[in-house]
């Protein structure tokens, strides 16, 4: 059984002129044939032929000296492969080896992202006069292996996993529910409104890492805990109203949080310094996405499975300090510590 296809691929309507055509266009010239007769003749369209004829006339000179033009296949193929040369996009990168420099170490070394690197050129006005490439361009040089940086060294992947069947026991709200959060958290155009979670390491007697992010500026602040409950938790809360005193409900509107036990006391904590707690509905951390980010930026140095109580608090403080200049493409490529202080200012 014959089995037919319906292709809705459209079929290119035209082609360049071959050598066999372009003396079929010598020889009936030669027989005094119009451009519109050769035109039909050959089954192109007669600008086709005009533009050839232009391309491939040439003056010559009889024995008295006296000139005239003529049409010569050979001429017309030798400029047609010329100009194929020179099309195409042309490689930019003996134009750009400063910025490829550049870009490598902030890769390698700093660990930016490359459409962090274009993005802060961009707005830097050192880089103003100097030629760079557009994050797709770098991308592709870094797959080309033009640059020292392989695919292996951009730490961000996509990450799949499978979907889990079976229904999951419910958890304990902690107090809140996000539904009854303000819609103006949702739009992060009010200063803030912060997100909280904790970053462990191994499992049993190990240290973990507080994380608030700010969710308009995505400023980040990090504290080492001794463990993972609510004791330690509150530390770490009554060194921030130690910071900023009576300012604290100021910079610190609302904090939205999982239901994880360690956050058990948060509300009754935040409460009697007029801020509200909100709580994410259970297993939706994408509600507090934000957080969840800065978690895998911190996991860059901080791989699971390894044992956090030996990191010190200066690299705590350190891999905080990295977050926080590290220029966003959300933020108009300035950083969250920038941001973070022209909103304290405000405050001030």
């Amino acid at each position: 059984m014959a089995v037919t296809f319906k292709s809705t691929t459209s079929v290119r309507s035209f082609k360049h002129l071959s050598v066999f055509e372009r003396g079929q266009i010598a020889a009936l010239l030669k027989e005094g044939k119009s451009q519109r007769y050769i035109a039909k003749k050959l089954g192109r369209s007669p600008s086709t032929i005009s533009r050839e004829i232009k391309r491939g006339t040439t003056t010559q000179r009889r024995s008295d000296l006296s000139t005239y033009e003529k049409y010569f296949p050979e001429t017309g193929q030798a400029v047609y492969e010329k100009n194929r040369m020179n099309c195409g996009a042309k490689c930019k990168v003996a134009q750009v080896e400063g910025f490829l420099k550049f870009a490598e170490n902030k890769i390698l070394r700093d660990k930016w992202s490359p459409d962090v690197v274009v993005g802060a050129c961009k707005k830097d006005p050192n880089w103003q006069n100097t030629a760079i490439v557009c994050t797709k361009t770098l991308y592709n040089y870094i797959d080309q292996g033009l640059l020292a940086v392989r695919n292996i060294d951009l730490t961000l992947k996509t990450r799949l996993k499978p979907k889990r069947k079976g229904l999951r026991p419910n958890k304990r709200i902690m107090g809140q529910s996000i539904d009854c959060r303000p819609a103006e958290v949702q739009q992060r155009q009010t200063f803030g409104h912060w997100e909280i979670d904790t970053v462990i390491g191994k499992r049993a007697n190990d240290s973990v890492i507080l994380t608030l992010t700010e969710r308009k500026t995505r400023h980040e602040l990090l504290f080492l805990l001794d463990a993972k409950d609510s004791q330690s938790v509150n530390k770490a809360l009554l060194k921030l109203k130690d910071y900023y005193g009576e300012r604290i409900s100021q910079v610190f509107r609302t904090i939205t949080a999982d239901n994880g036990s360690e956050f058990s006391e948060l509300a009754n904590t935040l409460q009697q310094w007029g801020i509200k707690a909100y709580f994410t509905h259970p297993y939706s951390s994408w509600e507090r996405g934000t957080n969840e980010r800065h978690n895998g930026l911190i996991r860059r140095f901080v791989p699971k499975g390894k044992a956090i109580k030996d990191f010190s608090a200066a690299t705590i403080y350190r891999i905080q300090n990295w977050l926080n200049k590290l220029p966003r493409k959300i933020l108009g490529y300035k950083t969250p510590e920038e941001c973070f202080c022209e909103e304290l200012s405000k405050i001030a």
